[in-house]
């Protein structure tokens, strides 16, 4: 099950308490104080961990506490450290703080860590507060109480190119036939109900991640249909793939169609319409060997269109071309040493 949103409570260790404590050894005269310290609270750390693409662990466990550092002890002995708990979420996870409604970290990397909470510190021993006018003090500090907080995360995938267009545009059949992953196909709008990714192997050494995402209509950012709260996946990435198929059923002309989606992606974010973008008629084999269909949508729009089947392979070729050479303008390298393709494997 895909979640991108959950709300927790993380609470650090508490520090462990200061110990009061005295030497009673026989043969050891004038034995003074020798209480120790508590030791420290751990602290609760998110970490973004390869291989994670949901926030569904948070699903059900809303709480998570760190352990308490332990008190101290007589002979000197300190209490133990309590141990730091390790949250582990997906890659491109934003963690804000709830009440306050700060960003406090964008996790996007594999690795990336954040202390959202610290631990207590541990509490002072009598020991420590041994003077030369009060040989034998019989006091010692409480352990502090460790942070807590309420966080609300969100997670953004993350992406080389990102698949949008209207319900039933093939976006999935288009993920399923370029790469491994298999995301539900059917003949009816709205098959797909969340974000899927795939890695598209682009030859020996070259290779990039590609998201589908659901389908849009007009009228999304307003609500209608799915509205357009998985818009925020296809903000990382780095190219688009607009699929418009040869009839929409939505009975608008193929120009109209991506005319409606475009207008949709600029009512959500002025950033996100100005991402590069390819143009691709899907569907073609309805088409035989007529190609008027692409040139009057091409020439409406006024940018290059090009045309692709899925069943039959038309085109796919041409297009896996065209988004390495987009990627490569941009600067990004999808071969297997580079850091997005590496944070997916």
């Amino acid at each position: 099950m895909f979640i991108d949103e959950a709300e927790i409570y993380v609470k650090a260790g508490d520090g462990g308490d200061g110990c009061v404590s005295f030497r009673r050894e026989a043969g050891v005269p004038r034995g003074g104080p020798n209480g120790g310290d508590g030791g420290d609270g751990g602290s609760c750390i998110l970490r973004a961990r390869a291989g994670l693409d949901t926030l569904l662990d948070f699903r059900g466990r809303h709480h998570w506490r760190a352990e308490n550092g332990e008190p101290g002890r007589g002979k000197d002995q300190f209490g133990a450290k309590g141990e730091d708990l390790l949250i582990d979420v997906p890659p491109g996870t934003l963690v804000y703080d709830r009440r306050l409604g700060i960003l406090i970290k964008d996790l996007k990397r594999p690795g990336m860590q954040a202390t959202v909470t610290r631990g207590g510190r541990g509490g002072r021993g009598n020991k420590v507060f041994a003077t030369a006018t009060d040989q034998t003090p019989r006091r010692a500090e409480p352990g502090e109480p460790g942070e807590e907080r309420h966080l609300r995360l969100e997670l953004k995938l993350i992406a080389d190119v990102g698949l949008l267009g209207l319900p039933n545009a093939g976006k999935s059949t288009l993920l399923s036939r370029l790469s491994a992953a298999r995301p539900k196909v059917a003949d009816y709008p709205f098959t797909t109900l969340h974000p899927h990714l795939g890695i598209v192997e682009a030859g020996i050494d070259r290779r990039f991640v590609m998201a589908d995402l659901p389908g849009l209509i007009e009228g999304a950012h307003q609500g209608v249909g799915l509205g357009d709260e998985f818009l925020r996946h296809i903000e990382r990435t780095r190219v688009l793939v607009h699929l418009v198929e040869v009839e929409p059923e939505t009975g608008q002309t193929p120009a109209e169609a991506y005319c409606a989606i475009r207008g949709e992606l600029a009512a959500y974010s002025g950033a996100l319409a100005e991402k590069r973008e390819l143009a691709v008629l899907t569907k073609a084999d309805l088409l035989g060997g007529d190609d008027s269909v692409r040139r009057e949508f091409a020439s409406q729009i006024g940018r290059p269109v090009l045309r692709i089947s899925s069943v039959t392979g038309e085109g796919l070729e041409s297009l896996v071309a065209q988004i390495l050479d987009l990627l490569d303008r941009l600067d990004v390298k999808p071969a297997h040493k580079s850091r997005l393709v590496e944070d997916f494997e």
